[in-house]
């Protein structure tokens, strides 16, 4: 009888170890889960800024024909935009579409009959709306990655979490924020 209790307090011992790994990989799924959901709301959205692009180009292109080089880099930004593989890809091509996308709108605020065009209009007001969710959805997507990456962090779990396959995230950051801080607006 003398061997019992100690035989007990092992297996309690390990039964307190395995519910607590077991809730806690539990956990880091389902902390996995929601940041590839939150990626996939920004694929999203930059798929369908870049689906805009076009008909924006086309529109602004039939009154500033001569702005060659502009609708270029924007159709470049837009390819890079589609081809991004991550969050450091998608951070350096949100970049050059920020830049591509001002230039763009310099060029029509130089034609004030594109600005009275209602086709015009419509599609700025649809960019606008894509890149208030483009910020959301990077919001969430950050808060996400912060809530993994720390779970993977802190004692004890970052003492078995990459054995279980848990690596931390990138964050989706650009280097210009300054450039992102508000959807590219046209002034009337």
């Amino acid at each position: 009888m003398n061997w019992l209790i100690p035989v007990l307090i092992v297996v309690v011992i390990v039964a307190i170890a395995g519910i607590y790994l077991w809730s806690t990989y539990n956990s880091l799924v389902t902390f996995k889960v929601r940041v590839d959901e939150a990626w996939s709301d920004i694929t999203v959205q930059l798929k369908r800024r870049a689906d805009l692009i076009p008909n924006l180009i086309e529109t602004v292109k039939g009154y500033a024909a001569h702005e060659k080089s502009v609708f270029e880099n924007v159709t470049k930004a837009r390819a890079e935009t589609l081809s991004a593989q991550g969050p450091a890809d998608a951070s350096a091509a949100e970049n050059h579409m920020q830049t591509a996308l001002k230039s763009i709108f310099a060029v029509a605020e130089a034609y004030p009959q594109l600005q009275a065009s209602q086709n015009y209009l419509q599609l700025q007001g649809e960019l606008v709306d894509t890149e208030d969710k483009i910020q959301a959805s990077r919001r969430f997507y950050n808060g996400g990655v912060r809530e993994f990456n720390t779970k993977i962090q802190v004692f004890p779990n970052h003492l078995f979490a990459r054995n279980l396959g848990f690596s931390e995230r990138d964050f989706f950051e650009v280097a210009d924020s300054a450039a992102i801080a508000e959807p590219p607006r046209v002034q009337f």
